[in-house]
Parts: structure tokens; C-alpha cells; sequence
């Protein structure tokens, strides 16, 4: 399903960044503010990018065109996106304190 490559690359994002940078060089990446710490919209910004820049007409949803290959190409609106991002935030928020630490975001979701 294409909502689970997307969800899939949004796990595996963080991961191969994570590579080449340390945890607190890839927090930087999406805090927005400079707080050391990141909240759910500056998570959802950042990880939104891709998800724009796979959308070449620009009208907020995935059409199967736009999409990578693969069995199921069903279209996907960057609101469902952006709602498994948030969820998905949740989950690594560990310390259920509305932040993301460094050691939160690299770590992959449970």
C-alpha cells in the first residue's frame, strides 16, 4: 500500500541521515526555533518536505503517477501523511513530555 512505503520512508528517513550526522547534528535539522528540542509541527515540517517535493502538480496528494513503483500505487493526501507523522511523533515520545530530545529522534518508533 503507498501509505506504507510512505510511512516506511518516513521511519527509514531518520535512520540514514543518522548515518552521516549524530543524533544532535539531525535534531538540528528540524528544530526551527533553536530550542534543542523538537515539537510535533516542526516534526511534521520537516518531515512534510518529501512529501512535497514527490508531489510535481503540488496539489497535496500523492496520484499514482507521483509515487514510487510497486504493486499498490493508491493516492495519498499530504493530510493523511501529515496524521501518520503525527502519530508517529507520539510514539517517540518516549517521555510523553510534547518534545522530542535527540536520543527520541533517533531512535526508531515503538
Amino acid at each position: 500500500m503507498a501509505a506504507d512505503r510512505l510511512a516506511a520512508l518516513a521511519l527509514l528517513l531518520p535512520l540514514a541521515v543518522l548515518a552521516q550526522d549524530t543524533p544532535a547534528d539531525y535534531l538540528r535539522r528540524f528544530d526551527t526555533d533553536g530550542d534543542g528540542r523538537i515539537d510535533v509541527q516542526e516534526y511534521v515540517n520537516y518531515l512534510s518536505a518529501g512529501f512535497r517535493a514527490m508531489d510535481a502538480n503540488g496539489d497535496g496528494v500523492l496520484d499514482a503517477t507521483e509515487l514510487p513503483p510497486g504493486p499498490r500505487r493508491t493516492p495519498r493526501t499530504l493530510a493523511a501523511f501529515q496524521a501518520d507523522l503525527r502519530a508517529q511523533f507520539h510514539r517517540l515520545d518516549r517521555n510523553r513530555d510534547g518534545y522530542l530530545s535527540a536520543r527520541e529522534l533517533a531512535q526508531p518508533p515503538g
